[in-house]
């Protein structure tokens, strides 16, 4: 805790030996030299399905890690991530009705309806759980993610005839993430990532407390509206890429934190790697267990995401 720069090294190091694991491993086992010769002469299926997957990888568990940690930061929860806080769920809702009611309908229209769905599960929230402690929000969320996935069933079992694209969508998975996933998202998470980054001497300011924070000079409220605003629309945009990744927003924030301390300036970039890292490795393990079998990156996420939730949830008792 004491070097963060160097746990951030070794992350980034570990984030690269990753993606070139996710390009290694499919179908079939290629040998790194494989891997480069692949790449030199554009073989199809590391363009096409391999590349593309380890990028969304690295940039959509980067955007759920850091839109976990300044959920986590702003409204002082430890219990808070997008997921429970019904963000992602919201956002879920919001782009199954887009493809009931648009069948066909272009990747594009995704995150922008992804975005909304998730601006509207969190004000809900927010006026929900207006006098609630950090524990009761949680449970809010909890309560409120329910509501949206019966709603997201039902809107299912009445649309038969689009309910493999919805269920392959909800699964929360890489599969099948091409070239135009990565058009529409990676534009919109390159952008997101470095301005959230820029905030990082303002948040360990606003962890102060507001009326210190105040003192100063940090202009409290725009700051925590623009905070919030950046953390919906990072998982808003990395839920239409992917589906909902179950406690990922969670995990990697308190992982980061326990590495690198709390200081938002080592924090923020720690997450972020740390985020990528563990989808990586996910992605490539729900690969490599059964294959050719596949099984969605979101279970296992689920499965190491779950039992600390419960730590954190008794540990908040």
């Amino acid at each position: 805790m004491n070097h963060p720069g160097r746990y951030l090294t070794v992350l980034a190091v570990l984030m690269a030996l990753c993606f070139l694991g996710a390009l290694m491993f499919g179908s079939t086992f290629k040998t790194p030299a494989a891997v480069w010769q692949g790449l030199v002469q554009h073989d199809f299926d590391i363009w096409q399905y391999r590349l593309p997957r380890a990028i969304l990888a690295v940039l959509v568990g980067a955007a759920l890690a850091l839109s976990g940690t300044i959920i986590q930061g702003i409204i002082h929860n430890p219990l808070a991530s997008p997921d429970i806080l019904s963000i992602n769920h919201g956002a879920s809702l919001a782009a199954v009705l887009t493809l009931m009611a648009l069948p066909g309908t272009s990747v594009w229209m995704l995150p922008l309806a992804a975005c909304v769905g998730a601006a509207v599960a969190f004000l809900l929230l927010l006026v929900a759980g207006r006098h609630a402690g950090p524990l009761q929000t949680a449970l809010i969320g909890v309560a409120l993610s329910a509501f949206y996935a019966a709603i997201t069933d039902y809107l299912m079992l009445t649309h038969p005839l689009e309910v493999n694209t919805a269920m392959v969508w909800l699964t929360g998975s890489l599969w099948g993430r091409t070239w135009s996933f990565v058009e529409v998202g990676a534009p919109l998470l390159v952008l997101l990532l470095p301005v959230a980054l820029l905030f990082s001497k303002s948040f360990d300011l606003l962890t102060l407390g507001e009326a210190k924070a105040s003192t100063l000079g940090v202009n409290v409220g725009r700051n925590r509206i623009l905070l919030l605003g950046l953390a919906v629309m990072l998982a808003a945009v990395a839920v239409a890429i992917s589906g909902p990744i179950a406690f990922l927003g969670l995990v990697a924030p308190h992982l980061a934190r326990k590495l690198v301390g709390g200081r938002h300036r080592a924090l923020l970039p720690a997450s972020i790697l740390t985020g990528a890292l563990i989808l990586q490795i996910s992605d490539i393990a729900v690969r490599t267990i059964r294959p050719p079998l596949e099984l969605p990156a979101g279970i296992f996420t689920a499965l190491i995401g779950a039992p600390y939730f419960f730590y954190l949830l008794r540990r908040s008792l």
